[in-house]
């Protein structure tokens, strides 16, 4: 498994520290979020999912522990529109130019809004994939707002 993806070469061009940590990637987990914090030996708090959704019909970019999940509401109200809706896998794939189960919220095909649950920013550090399955990278919370210019929100149901 190659460790630069185009989520690594971001991060190393935004001069961010970060570590990489490969894990058994599980294509029938029913969550790859939990999957990934189980198979690291982490706790599922500090394990970021990166899910795609629309707001308003725009591409939003959601980061938040593996162990919660989304309230459309909060999302669309952190990211300044009326509604929001997750995106369609395949959706997701082509904007992103990732693999469902190894989309990074860096290195993506272009920059779009994104969104990190508030705390999430509580942690030391935290793992966000690395743009490939089974491939996580480490690194502060801070660090991942500051990089995606996210607005930190409360946007877990």
């Amino acid at each position: 498994m190659s460790k630069v993806t185009p989520a690594t070469r971001a991060l190393a061009a935004a001069g961010v520290a970060f570590t990489v940590h490969n894990y058994d990637y599980d294509p029938d987990a029913e969550s790859i979020g939990l999957q990934a914090a189980s198979a690291l030996g982490e706790d599922p708090a500090r394990v970021l999912k990166t899910l795609m959704a629309l707001v308003d019909g725009k591409p939003v970019c959601v980061v938040v522990p593996s162990d919660q999940e989304v309230s459309m509401k909060k999302l669309a109200a952190a990211a300044g529109g009326k509604s929001a809706q997750m995106m369609k896998p395949t959706e997701a794939e082509r904007v992103t130019g990732f693999k469902v189960g190894g989309i990074s919220p860096f290195g993506q095909r272009r920059p779009v809004k994104t969104v990190i649950e508030q705390s999430a920013l509580a942690h030391e550090q935290v793992y966000v994939n690395g743009g490939q399955r089974g491939l996580q990278v480490r690194l502060s919370p801070a660090d991942v707002r500051d990089v995606l210019k996210a607005v930190a929100a409360d946007v877990t149901a």
